[in-house]
């Protein structure tokens, strides 16, 4: 079974993670992590966090000589921004931000300084789910899963615009500023981004995340707990600010008659069950149907805005302007990072309950041997 925990404040000490289950052989190095943390911090529209940190991953355990030993794997993130704050009298936070964990953790946890709750709440927390999900991504590439992402979608502009998964345009995503495929849009989407920190606001959108190569078979119908579906939109709206999450047509599934939903099947020689279509996102019944596995998740504005909204003084009673601390105007970009990386997760997950195997070499003997049987069909 694979798991894994965080821990860490935002401005912390450092971020940490466990991560359990990951087969013995898999070779995993620092550096491999470390893309992965790099491109999270990059993006349109961040805050000055991001020119203070610099995240690089150390794995404490798990790792002999540069290959996995079926143990658990330690990953510390240090903190740079601790040094700012490890000797600062820091005055208690009492006016919670509208849209944030703020209020609802305060009185949960019968706290006095809304502090101990947005430390903890704060999108910080990410850097060490990519790191975990950076683990998995390497093991996924064993099996030739890639996961890739793109921005569609900022405030009001959205690019509408057909991808092919090619190298060229990864490449293109890649060096985006937004993470935009169409050049257009992504003129319109900076514009809008300034826009809004001239005005003091946050702007959301919409990140679009495609699996491709995964199998056929993971999941399933059995029980509702282990349908991929149901597990990769958990995995998706449990990233800060994700309040929506779409597979395959998603939304728009609801205003079509069946003949223009369901993906029709037919047989190619050599190359076994086909689609012409992907409506269903790659996911059937809870099940991967062996198509690239589409889906999309919606980012509400960030909660932090510089011009803040009204709100209370819990020390007071009396009406007050909402906290400000220091964020980002548009993490949207980054969520893409983000998403792809807890969607590993989800897929390494599904790969062990489907193939097993305590080594790297017996999970891929396994999944040979139930390819082969799915060719045989």
């Amino acid at each position: 079974m694979i798991r894994f925990l965080t821990s860490g404040e935002s401005h912390g000490q450092a971020l940490m993670a466990i991560l359990e289950g990951i087969p013995a052989g898999l070779e995993l190095k620092a550096e491999d992590i470390n893309i992965e943390l790099s491109r999270r911090q990059v993006g349109y529209g961040r805050g000055q966090r991001m020119q203070i940190e610099k995240d690089q991953v150390k794995i404490y355990s798990g790792v002999r000589d540069q290959y996995t030993i079926a143990a658990p794997i330690g990953l510390l993130i240090e903190n740079r921004d601790w040094e700012n704050w490890k000797d600062k009298k820091i005055p208690p936070v009492t006016a919670p931000r509208p849209g944030h964990a703020d209020l609802a953790g305060t009185l949960k946890y019968d706290f006095s300084d809304i502090r101990n709750v947005l430390e903890r709440a704060s999108a910080r927390e990410t850097a060490a789910r990519v790191a975990v999900g950076a683990v998995c991504r390497k093991l996924l590439r064993e099996f030739n899963i890639s996961i890739f992402s793109r921005t569609i979608q900022i405030g009001k502009i959205k690019d509408s615009s057909r991808w092919d998964l090619s190298a060229k345009e990864w490449a293109i995503i890649e060096n985006s500023p937004v993470r935009c495929l169409a050049k257009k849009e992504e003129g319109g989407m900076i514009k809008l981004i300034d826009q809004a920190k001239q005005a003091g606001d946050t702007l959301g959108g919409i990140v679009e995340i495609a699996a491709i190569n995964v199998p056929v078979g993971l999941g399933s119908y059995i029980q509702w707990d282990i349908k991929l579906d149901g597990r990769l939109a958990q995995a998706l709206m449990s990233i800060q600010a994700i309040k929506a999450v779409e597979i395959g047509l998603g939304t728009h599934v609801a205003e079509l008659p069946g003949s223009q939903v369901h993906d029709e099947i037919s047989l190619v020689k050599g190359k076994g069950f086909a689609r012409r279509t992907n409506n269903a996102g790659g996911i059937e019944g809870g099940i991967s149907n062996g198509e690239t596995i589409i889906l999309r998740a919606s980012m509400k504005p960030i909660a932090t805005l510089i011009k803040p909204l009204q709100s209370i003084d819990l020390k007071t009673g009396k009406a007050a302007k909402a906290t400000v601390e220091r964020s980002d105007v548009c993490a949207v970009p980054a969520a893409g990072v983000i998403a792809e990386n807890v969607v590993a997760f989800e897929l390494v997950r599904a790969m062990q309950e489907k193939l097993g195997g305590d080594s790297l070499r017996e999970m891929k003997r396994n999944y040979q041997g139930y390819m082969e049987q799915i060719r045989r069909k």
